[in-house]
């Protein structure tokens, strides 16, 4: 049914990013002088490419090759200079100066300028203040003031606190630039390697060559983008050369072939992403019993190792042990233990009642809104937590939805349970990231608050020592787990899967940018 399904798409024309009678396609059979158009499929991080849309709308439009940032991360996560050649800052880590690249040009062939660059920050902030985006730009940085000089070409950054090294900040894709009068909900125009030509939103993009590229040749005259959520659609895709490469394989059966057969390489890289569910504290899972009981009764060991066939590590906090921040000192509260959770709530008074299956708390069913999407399995470590759920007797409404829908649900916190799977250190540490726990900020969905944590996040924000700032998140990390404010699931194994007839596929540490000038015909 599968195989059935890639070939109609592929006679519907929708994997083909060529006219008829252009044979020049990576993965075509038909013999050519030349490999011109590379083919990704992937899944739909969100239907706008606006960066202040979403964080997967800036995700997307960085992996696609579309915009770059004023640095990159390389395979350290050190920060590299990219639109921006030097900076300096001053001895209070608040005064940043960044000279723009000399030579830069969009890639409708407009110059990057200073302005250009500030034009692009404006706008993104513009859309967070004003409610226009539900990207969080300030979750990372905040800045008290940012201008620009055309005759230097410099952009001064003031930062409303110091940053120990801003660069690392600036090299996450919230900050790439694009040019503010294009149209970026469907077509933004950057300065990547690749521009759009054609948005069918949802189904394909078709981009081609940026003939203003900057950093050297681009490979491929064009680029066609199929959006593809299904594993084995991917890889059967890949299999039958209607694809150069594929996202986030996560079945086992097709791992396996991938690694072992010459004519396709598997990049895979132990990211520092953590699958956690969001734990709303403003409803029933307010309850302290509950969410320990809930968190006993979840076995996480299984649903990686089993159900998603180990494309997750199983864990217990939200940092990853990848990253140096104590996870070996932490003690996990809640290991799996279903008998111990059902106890906890049979003597909290937490009971089914009326003998349908449901446990009932001051007189209501409990029945968790929890709310998933298909990306990076989550749809099938969302089911495996509903079964555990109801072995314990708690009800669960699982709406596996769009990336869209999903993350604007996030946003205004309609949800008991809400699972991701999101990078930790997306600017090079997780103080970003640990501010989805902080009560006093608007990324806070789960409404949780804790004064302890609350006092060591705000020394966090303000701290530039490194070895305080370790401990301080080692700290907070249990705090987090002691009070079971979030569900934790495990550690990703990101992968891109390619064609043996292209080189240069790389998973990145960082997952931002996946189509580059490295990748070409083999």
């Amino acid at each position: 049914m599968i195989k059935k399904l890639v070939l109609s798409l592929l006679l519907a024309g929708t994997l083909v990013g060529c006219s008829s009678g252009d044979a020049n396609v990576v993965g075509n059979s038909t013999t050519s002088n030349a490999l011109t158009t590379l083919r990704l499929g992937c899944g739909n991080f969100s239907d706008s490419l606006d960066p202040s849309a979403s964080p997967n709308s800036a995700w997307g439009t960085a992996r696609y090759g579309i915009a770059e940032g004023l640095f990159t991360f390389d395979d350290s996560m050190n920060a590299t200079p990219t639109l921006c050649d030097t900076y300096t800052v001053d001895e209070t880590h608040t005064i940043w100066e960044f000279h723009i690249r000399d030579g830069v040009s969009f890639s409708n062939g407009k110059p990057l300028t200073a302005s250009a660059v500030v034009d692009s920050f404006e706008y993104l902030y513009h859309q967070e203040a004003t409610g226009a985006g539900t990207n969080a730009p300030s979750q990372f940085l905040t800045y008290d003031s940012i201008s620009a000089n055309d005759d230097t070409n410099v952009v001064t950054m003031v930062t409303s606190k110091p940053y120990a090294d801003l660069t690392k900040v600036l090299s996450h894709v919230n900050y790439i630039i694009v040019d503010v009068e294009s149209d970026l909900f469907s077509s933004p125009v950057g300065t990547g390697p690749y521009k759009v030509d054609t948005n069918d939103v949802g189904v394909t993009i078709s981009l081609s060559r940026n003939e203003n590229y900057w950093n050297g040749d681009v490979p491929f005259d064009t680029l066609q983008i199929l959006f593809m959520e299904d594993s084995t659609t991917k890889s059967l895709a890949l299999q039958a050369g209607d694809i150069d490469m594929v996202d986030t394989i996560t079945t086992a059966y097709d791992l396996d072939f991938l690694r072992a057969s010459d004519d396709f390489v598997l990049a895979e890289t132990l990211s520092t992403r953590t699958a956690f569910s969001y734990v709303n504290y403003d409803g029933v899972l307010a309850n302290d019993t509950l969410r320990e009981a809930i968190l006993l009764a979840v076995d996480d060991d299984t649903i990686c190792d089993i159900t998603v066939g180990g494309v997750y590590t199983s864990g217990y906090s939200v940092l990853p042990p990848t990253i140096d921040y104590g996870y070996d000192t932490l003690t996990d509260k809640t290991p799996y233990n279903l008998e111990k959770a059902k106890q906890l709530l049979d003597d909290a008074g937490i009971v089914d009642t009326n003998g349908d299956g449901i446990r009932e708390l001051n007189g209501e069913e409990i029945v968790l809104d929890y709310v998933s999407y298909t990306i990076k399995s989550l749809d099938a470590v969302s089911e495996a937590v509903c079964v555990n759920l109801d072995e314990l007797g708690i009800g669960t409404n699982l709406r596996i939805l769009d990336p869209d829908t999903h993350w604007n649900l996030i946003a205004n916190s309609e949800f008991d349970l809400a699972i991701c799977s999101w990078i930790t250190v997306p600017a090079g540490d997780p103080i970003g990231f640990l501010e989805n726990w902080y009560s006093n900020t608007h990324i806070n969905y789960g409404s949780y608050k804790n004064s302890t944590f609350d006092a060591l996040y705000e020394e966090l924000l303000y701290t530039i020592d490194t070895d305080r700032q370790k401990s301080i998140i080692e700290e907070i990390q249990q705090i987090l787990i002691d009070d079971c404010a979030v569900m934790v699931h495990g550690y990703y194994t990101s992968n891109l899967s390619s064609s043996s007839k292209i080189q240069g596929v790389v998973m990145p540490i960082s997952e931002t940018y996946w189509i580059t000038t490295d990748i070409k015909p083999n």
